[in-house]
């Protein structure tokens, strides 16, 4: 049985946003410039994206 698995989205410093996996979201990466959640399935975080891509806060890849 696999575990369960939170999510990030996270904003780069071209300005677009991808959903990642809680432990890569975690880590000192410099590339990061926001960060949003945690969220309890990825879809609930393609969800928000989607959000934050139509409020402009977020470009799609």
């Amino acid at each position: 049985m696999e575990a369960s698995q939170s999510w990030y989205i996270v904003k780069q410093k071209t300005g677009s946003c991808k959903i990642v996996p809680s432990e890569q979201a975690s880590g000192d990466d410099t590339e990061i410039t926001q960060k949003w959640g945690l969220f309890s399935s990825k879809e609930e975080a393609i969800a928000r994206r989607i959000g934050l891509i139509r409020t402009g806060k977020c470009q799609p890849i």
